[in-house]
């Protein structure tokens, strides 16, 4: 059943889709919504929806299906059918309410007759429990009430059902279905009386009957007492609104029989008022309740009331006269009535709201039939705040009658349209930027937070440091008052009007201060929300004194610069204007004039009351043109009225207190003035006033703010391209367009011709050229509104010829136009015919008129032959000649130059394909032949080249021990490399740690404890293999004085994991590092190996990188993409370098700073070398040469180039570097056109700084992206500019480099991997005989027979694990830096070097990489010596378990307190104290004893009790 409704959503039909602005729309008009807990349920008209707090759809149930059987006679059945089968009935919901403890949604209605379904309340497809029972009215369409109500017996509570319906004289079912009471009481659940949905109680029936016509609006129920809400129309025609008070007790009779009632009274005489709208306010008591009334009845004329409705039970039960539980009621009583408490919100179209209460305030939400959502908080003493709108409709959208709180969050309101549902935030804090603008707000859901210095939820600020608005309604944050003592002492007393958090609070304080002198003598203790301060003179200079007062609440501070005065000093005729100037003083206003604050009246009511007693002649208005805009304003209105010739602003306030908008006046005649109506925030009436120069306002009149313009259609959608065609616009409020704006023309507004409601006449301006459509808008205030069509413009109306028919007493005219898009009609065009100088008009024909003809007719005229046709459409006017004898030739002519122009045309071609046909021809054989020189020339190298390079490399820079372990131990954590290494000058010190770091050392040499310990880590998820590295290598740290040890721990473990992979896949074992003991292996055989490194194998692996640097250096570099023309990696070399010279340098040293200069230095460099590439070869030469460094690093020196006896500087980049696109080309020196025996100056920037200085420029993020070298970038470029650049280069020619590059260097890669599988003096190193000897015994011991699985583990572990990583980084080695390009000749080396353990071989074809072709014929000669390196390590005589400890011993001994171990120790408590109960679990397992699990809980004591370990 729900496949229809998911199949609707995922293919995105309109109807059911959560759109950007966060509103869901609905298939249907919404009928019903409510909201549990985080689900909210609506009723449309014919599906059933579920939605998420966040309206996202989770379920939808459509109501359509078949009925079958008949509601009398007790067959009826009623089952749904997908969206698009066939239906006979529908299901409309007339009470939908979610029983949360029962965990159902219970959903009543009608289909023929009463109809009721139990739903799963998680899953509203899922249906119980359904019966054809009428639960509530039985139309379709029926305003009623229903509610769950708990009814309190004497053993325990039920929940039943109350359904108030709606009851009218002229109301008729039209079927034999029953007649529902006005209220009834239904079970939920077959315990109850009667079973589900029954309504029997004990005898009699219990029920509630109207004795005329009721319509109920709301009802609810507040601990056992139930509140119903109703209009009960009179006889007069006038209405009443009723409350129903009824106690839920003892049973359904019980209930209905409690019946007691009162009037509800807007006025004294308001029989009228009618009740929209209600929402009870959360807390109490008492119990109070607003609603929503049409004061008159209609629904314009709304206001939102408080009353008290907190329930009467003294008075007699069941003697309402509008309402009985048994009836006829014998006595009936007069009601009590209710009077409103206060009238809290005016405005007109209300439609519904809802009352929450937030701290000490009530918040109302209100919704309109015009599409606004207000929100509007009051106070304890019911003073209202400025409303503020949360949400306002462009067009005039009604909201639903009802709306709920979002459950989940508190912060977002439903807000139900017709078939709209939106979820609007209760508030905008975040769009108040200062405390003053979040303060002013006057939002008790808003604080300002200290700590992150914005205006948000409270529950969003982190701490209590928080201000917000006091619990009662201010119009200052902080006020203050002057008041004088009886001793002549002045106070100046200041308020602050706030609440705030506890830690606001705590740390209030004010300061003041003055530019003059100190202004206080003392100054009170601040007591929030009060401050005082005692000013140092007892009189005030004339002129004023300013005060600035600083107050601090937490992390906040408030600043008001204050103006003191002598109070008696504000003097003057008594006026309105001298009294506001005496409040806003901080003084007090009496009937002698200004005085202090302590002896007059200090708010600004009396100068209102003074201004009314007032008698002069004030301003009055009579009438604002227009006086009804929409709420973006409006320009140029105009006011009349009279004495208006002071007037200087108009003033426009809304019903309530808020912040008034001013406008300004110009063309003021006295009796009118133009001004504009600024925007609004909200639709509704709002006040005018005009103001005077001493800022009184008077007179009244009212503006009213309704929807902005929309367009919804337009006729025609075309327009000619000369413009002026009258279009027609269709919508709503468009009477309030001051003019129509096309999106070609934005400058030219035109205004309409006449306007209506809905209609909108205007002409369209010219068509720009090349513009084809043009988008509407309108022009309204100072805004633009888009329309949601577009006009196609299309050239003018062409008309080609006429003919004229004499008929009668009148002539018809046909005249023949050419068919277009326009769509023409008679109306648009205006015909005059022209005969001897006198125009006839031509009457146009409806019926006749088609796309290529217009018939029209000339009344009563004797001729019949017009010369000429005058043509008016829009306001250009054509003329239209008579039929001429030279067509035809004309015509003939015209054909004939055509043809002529098409022979021409293909003679041309032709010509134009042969030349092209030529260049092409050419253009390849060129291709051809720079493909053959590259080849031949490829050849020639690979047969010339020579490859003597430099095997005397000087002394070979190795890496002291320590400094070559740390960066095999942690070669991904720089920070642990650096701080477990001693320092120079620690190494001998034998240091001893302190008592926490003695006993976790201690404790891992408990082989149980650490094997456990291990275990536990690597079986925790968040254990990953970052984490397995950095303890193994930190375990070898602290246990390198104890390899022997080590070396049992490493065995233990590695036992276990063969035991792992014993039945998966052995030949995986060691093959990645995955555990700790596969990283523990690779730092043991770096400890135990680093002899034979060092002597055996160092020498042959610094030669061999030192070969490849040679031979890289002897080709192109490009310096941006590091790709080389020589190197051993396919994927890094350079095969579009341009052709190169070499060159030899004459390099001279700047000596001093007078000028000097040392020896020549002659060094090799090549044309295409950057000038940075030729200073590291400088570098080079001069190192080489010398065996030491030259002074200055390479970024320090600069290098200039003598010509014709001057020395020029030599930039990377300058003024003459060549630029394509947006990059720039890096000067070289063939670029500099430096020659063969140049000779080549070195300087230091810092004794000799450049005129220009200029940094690397690889310092640069963007260095890639705004240099080249020797690879042009990817930009189109003239290829005349460049030839030799622009020839055609292929990367396979290029690929005999790599070949060159292998020779070159192979006897070096040859002797290197000699030296790592040679065994001299036939004997290999104690370490790799002994873990292949113990290889060999798990192998036994694991019944493991194929050798290939033993061969696989053993160059797992040594090859693999240990060598490959010192092939692949000499710079763990050796003091150097490894650049790009070395290391990928060095992956391609390391690769032969493993093929060279493989037993697989490997089929190579022409696809095959070429690393892996590089050394195809070497690979089997390599296979047979590791083959026999392996043999021969086999055969050797076993090393004793003795030997091998003398050997780690003796290795433990020669590196000694080289690592700081305490630093180990801290990082490895770290792992313990994370996982310590995992630890102390696993031990147990394992059966520790308990003296470990105590040492355990000792060293943990120890650790918490210091923090951290420390040194003795």
């Amino acid at each position: 059943m729900l496949l229809p409704a998911l199949l609707l959503v995922l293919w995105g039909a309109p109807a059911r889709c959560l759109e950007e602005n966060g509103a869901f729309t609905f298939d249907g008009d919404i009928r019903l919504f409510t909201v549990a807990n985080n689900t909210v349920y609506v009723a449309t008209e014919e599906t059933l929806y579920q939605l998420s707090h966040d309206l996202t759809l989770v379920h939808s149930h459509t109501q359509r299906g078949i009925l079958t059987g008949s509601f009398q006679t007790n067959t009826a059945h009623f089952s749904r059918v997908s969206e698009k089968d066939k239906e006979n009935a529908t299901f409309r919901v007339n009470i939908l309410l979610p029983f949360v403890e029962n965990k159902t949604v219970i959903s009543c209605g009608v289909i023929e007759c009463g109809y009721c379904e139990v739903l799963d309340l998680n899953n509203i497809s899922d249906v119980k429990y359904m019966e054809h029972v009428p639960v509530g009215p039985p139309w379709h369409n029926s305003s009623s009430v229903g509610l769950l109500v708990n009814v309190e017996r004497v053993t325990n509570t039920e929940t039943y059902i109350l359904a108030a319906t709606e009851r009218r004289k002229d109301m008729s079912t039209k079927t034999s279905c029953p007649d529902p009471d006005a209220v009834s009481i239904h079970s939920t659940n077959n315990k109850q009386s009667g079973g589900i949905f029954s309504a029997v109680g004990y005898s009699p029936k219990p029920k509630i009957t109207s004795t005329g016509s009721v319509e109920f609006v709301d009802g609810f129920q507040l601990n056992s007492i139930i509140y119903l809400l109703s209009n009960v129309p009179s006889s007069d025609k006038s209405n009443k609104v009723r409350l129903i008070w009824l106690q839920g007790r003892d049973s359904k009779t019980q209930t209905l029989a409690s019946l007691r009632g009162a009037t509800l009274s807007i006025s004294d005489g308001g029989g009228g008022s009618r009740l929209i709208s209600s929402s009870v306010i959360p807390g109490g008591p008492p119990v109070l309740w607003s609603g929503v009334f049409s004061v008159d009845g209609g629904p314009t004329n709304t206001e939102l009331l408080l009353f008290d409705i907190s329930p009467d039970l003294t008075g007699a039960t069941d003697g309402d006269p509008d309402f009985c539980s048994i009836c006829p009621v014998k006595t009936k009583l007069v009601p009590k009535t209710l009077k409103p408490k206060t009238v809290l919100f005016r405005q007109s179209y209300m439609t519904s709201v809802l009352a929450v209460r937030h701290k000490a305030w009530m918040v109302f939400f209100i919704g309109t039939g015009d599409g606004q959502l207000i929100k509007l908080a009051v106070d304890k003493n019911y003073e209202t705040t400025c409303p503020r709108v949360l949400y306002r409709a462009s067009d005039d959208r009604q909201l639903f009658p009802k709306m709920h709180l979002d459950q989940v969050d508190l912060k977002h309101v439903y807000m139900p349209f017709k078939n709209q549902m939106m979820r609007v935030p209760v508030s905008k804090c975040s769009t108040y930027t200062s405390v003053q603008d979040c303060w002013s707000a006057q939002d008790p859901y808003c604080v300002w937070c200290s700590s992150k210095r914005r205006c948000i939820f409270e529950d969003e600020c982190p701490d209590s440091d928080w201000i917000s608005i006091p619990d009662d309604s201010q119009q200052k944050m902080v006020s203050y008052s002057v008041v004088k003592e009886d001793t002549g002492q002045i106070t100046l007393n200041i308020q602050t009007h706030l609440t705030g958090g506890q830690k606001a609070l705590d740390n209030f304080a004010c300061q003041f201060s003055s530019t003059a002198t100190k202004p206080c003598s003392t100054e009170s203790r601040p007591q929030f929300p009060r401050c005082s301060c005692t000013l140092s003179s007892s009189t005030l200079p004339a002129e004023g004194l300013g005060v600035t007062v600083k107050i601090r609440l937490g992390e906040t501070t408030l600043s008001e610069d204050l103006k003191l005065s002598n109070c008696s000093d504000i003097r003057g005729p008594p006026s309105s204007v001298l009294c506001r100037q005496c409040i806003k003083a901080g003084c007090g206003w009496s009937s002698n004039g200004c005085s202090w604050a302590n002896q007059g009246l200090g708010n600004d009511g009396v100068c209102q009351k003074m201004e009314s007693m007032m008698n002069f002649s004030k301003p009055q208005i009579s009438s604002i043109a227009p006086s009804v805009v929409s709420f973006y304003g409006r320009n140029h209105a105009v006011l009349s009225g009279s004495n208006l010739r002071d007037v200087t602003r108009v003033r426009i306030q809304e019903d309530m207190d808020c912040t008034p908008k001013e406008s300004p006046v110009w063309n003021n005649t006295g009796v009118s003035l133009t001004f504009h109506i600024p925007s609004a925030d909200n639709k509704g009436v709002v006040q005018v006033c005009v103001v005077l120069q001493d800022g009184s306002c008077h007179g009244s009149a009212k503006i009213n703010y309704r929807s902005s313009p929309s367009c919804t259609n337009i006729t025609p959608r075309s327009s000619w391209a000369s413009g002026t065609r009258k279009i027609t616009l269709t919508g709503s409020h468009l009477e309030f367009v001051e003019g129509v704006v096309h999106s070609h023309a934005l400058q030219e507004v035109k205004p309409p011709r006449n306007s209506s409601y809905q209609h909108l006449t205007y002409e369209t301006p010219a068509a720009e050229k090349g513009n084809s459509t043009s988008t509407v808008s309108l022009k309204v205030a100072n805004e633009t509104l888009s329309c949601s069509t577009t006009i196609s413009y299309y050239p003018d109306p062409e008309f080609t010829a006429f003919t004229a028919i004499k008929t009668g007493a009148d002539v018809r005219i046909t005249i023949q136009k050419k068919v277009d898009k326009l769509e023409l009609s008679p109306a648009e065009v205006l015909v005059w015919g022209v005969q001897d100088g006198k125009r006839y008009p031509c009457i146009t024909e409806v019926e006749e008129t088609s796309e290529d003809l217009i018939i029209c007719e000339i009344k009563n005229t004797s001729g019949t032959k017009f010369q000429e046709l005058k043509i008016q459409f829009g306001d250009k006017q054509v003329t239209l000649a008579g039929k001429s004898s030279f067509l035809p030739y004309l015509l003939l002519f015209v054909i004939l130059l055509v043809v002529l122009i098409i022979v021409v045309v293909v003679i041309v071609c032709r010509s134009q394909q042969k030349k092209l046909t030529d260049r092409m021809n050419k253009r390849m054989e060129d291709l051809e032949l720079d493909i053959r020189n590259d080849i031949r020339q490829g050849f020639v190298d690979l047969q010339t080249e020579k490859t003597d390079l430099m095997e005397n490399v000087g002394a070979i820079p190795f890496l002291d021990y320590k400094h070559f372990a740390s960066r095999i131990f942690f070669s991904q954590n720089e920070s642990l490399m650096t701080s477990c290494i001693k320092d120079i000058g620690q190494d001998a010190v034998k240091v001893k740690l302190d008592e926490c770091c003695q006993g976790l050392s201690r404790l891992i040499q408990d082989q149980l404890f650490l094997t456990s310990m291990v275990h536990a880590l690597e079986e925790q998820k968040s254990f990953t293999i970052n984490d397995k590295c950095t303890l193994a290598s930190l375990l070898t740290v602290a246990l390198h004085n104890k390899l022997s040890y080590l070396t049992e721990v490493m065995e233990a473990l590695l036992r276990a994991l063969m035991q792992q992979n014993s039945n998966a896949q052995p030949k995986l074992l060691l093959r990645r590092t995955e555990s700790t003991v596969e990283k523990l292996l690779t730092n043991w055989m770096s400890i135990c190996l680093y002899g034979f490194l060092r002597e055996s194998v160092g020498q042959h692996l610094f030669l061999m990188v030192s070969a490849l640097t040679q031979q890289t250096a002897k080709g192109p570099v490009d310096c941006v993409t590091e790709k080389a023309l020589y190197t051993l990696s396919e994927d890094w070399l350079l095969w579009q370098a341009q052709d190169f010279s070499s060159l030899k340098l004459k390099v001279l040293f700047a000596v001093g700073s007078d000028g000097e200069v040392s020896e020549p230095l002659e060094v090799n460099a090549l044309s295409c070398d950057s000038i940075e590439q030729v200073k590291e070869k400088i570098l080079s030469a001069f190192k080489a040469k010398f065996g030491f460094p030259y002074n200055s690093p390479l970024r320090d020196v600069r290098i200039e180039y003598e010509r014709d006896g001057v020395f020029f500087p030599l930039e990377e980049v300058d003024a003459s570097s060549e630029v394509i696109g947006e990059v720039t080309m890096l000067n070289t020196l063939k670029h500099y056109k430096v020659p063969d025996g140049a000779t080549i100056k070195v300087l230091s920037k810092k004794t000799h700084p450049p005129l220009s200085p200029q940094g690397s420029l690889k310092d640069d993020e963007n260095f890639s992206g705004k240099y080249f070298h020797l690879i042009d970038p990817d930009v189109e470029e003239d290829p005349k500019k460049n030839p030799e650049r622009k020839k055609l280069k292929l990367k396979e020619v290029h690929l005999t480099k790599l070949l060159s590059t292998k020779v070159a260097v192979h006897s070096f890669v040859e002797n290197l991997f000699r030296s790592i599988w040679g065994t001299p003096p036939s004997r290999a190193p104690p370490a790799v005989k002994y873990f292949f000897d113990f290889l060999d015994t798990q192998a036994d011991n694991m019944k493991i027979t194929d050798p290939d699985v033993l061969h696989i583990w053993k160059t797992n572990s040594l090859p693999l694990r240990y060598w490959v990583n010192i092939l692949k980084n000499p710079q763990f080695v050796f003091d150097m830096e490894k650049t790009p390009q070395l290391e990928s000749c060095l992956s391609v080396i390391a690769q032969a070097f493993m093929d060279s353990f493989s037993l697989s071989e490997t089929q190579l074809g022409k696809h095959a990489p070429t690393n892996k072709l590089l050394y195809a014929r070497d690979i089997p000669q390599f296979k047979q010596e590791v083959k026999a390196y392996y043999k021969q390590i086999r055969d050797q005589s076993p090393i004793t378990h003795s030997e091998f400890k003398e050997f780690l011993q003796e290795e433990s001994k020669k590196h000694e307190n080289e690592f700081n171990e305490a630093v180990a120790l801290r990082e490895l408590y770290k792992f313990l104290q994370r996982y310590f109960t995992e630890i102390k679990e696993k031990l147990d397992q394992n059966g520790a004893p308990p003296e470990l699990t105590e040492q355990l809980h000792h060293v943990k004591n120890l650790f918490d009790g210091l923090k951290s370990c420390s040194w003795n």
